[in-house]
């Protein structure tokens, strides 16, 4: 099974104003040392000031990897420090843009974490970044990360080992709906859930739901005329 670690856990340094009816972002995270603990709506000491769009137990936890903010980085020409993105997590040697929803991860010696779905760059996140075009950019280049899902409390801290526990077959990654999923990959993940290998989450229920509505009405018979 594949394995990396965790560099830094991020809970929220202070909430920012919005225009949107919410009124304040917890995007604004930073790096904090010594243990977090892990419950199911994310992190001892966070805050999800929207659960509606970054939050609830599907969206408990939001995980990125190094690779990507390496690669901002260079994009940029600035550093991306863990929490600039709002994420929680900032792991080491794992792509979790790359993972497969459902998949199952360890987090040190405790906290089991499920993966649910891709992370959609909003107005705050661009206001916050402040570069021109920095929604359209971050969804172009696909590198999202994941939310994660918490299966088992514990308690986690920068250096915890992080290990993928299972993969599930339908072979369907975060990046993959993220981009738009097909009528096959739609068909794998239904098939998995079915057979009770991975629970989806509501916003990828979502997905298949009006997937299979524009299935249905493409392929309904044409009234006859006359």
């Amino acid at each position: 099974m594949r394995t990396g670690s965790l560099l830094a856990v991020c809970l929220l340094h202070g909430l920012l104003p919005t225009k949107d009816a919410t009124g304040v972002t917890a995007i604004d995270k930073r790096a904090v040392a010594g243990p977090v603990k892990v419950h199911p709506l994310g992190l001892t000491g966070d805050l999800q000031a929207s659960r509606k769009h970054h939050g609830g137990e599907s969206k408990a936890i939001y995980a990125y990897s190094q690779a990507d903010a390496d690669y901002w980085a260079r994009e940029l020409g600035r550093a991306v420090p863990p929490g600039l993105f709002g994420e929680n997590l900032r792991l080491d040697g794992l792509d979790a843009t790359a993972a497969l929803i459902g998949e199952r991860w360890r987090i040190g010696d405790d906290v089991e974490v499920e993966v649910t779905c891709p992370r959609t760059p909003c107005r705050n996140f661009q206001r916050r970044m402040e570069v021109p075009n920095w929604q359209r950019r971050f969804a172009e280049a696909g590198r999202v990360g994941t939310y994660l899902r918490v299966r088992r409390r514990g308690s986690i801290a920068a250096g915890d080992a992080v290990e993928v526990l299972t993969e599930p077959s339908h072979g369907v990654s975060v990046r993959d709906v993220f981009r738009g999923l097909d009528a096959e990959q739609a068909a794998a993940l239904q098939a998995s859930r079915s057979a009770g290998e991975i629970t989806l989450s509501p916003e990828i229920l979502k997905v298949l739901r009006t997937m299979s509505a524009k299935t249905a009405r493409s392929t309904a018979p044409v009234p006859a005329r006359g």
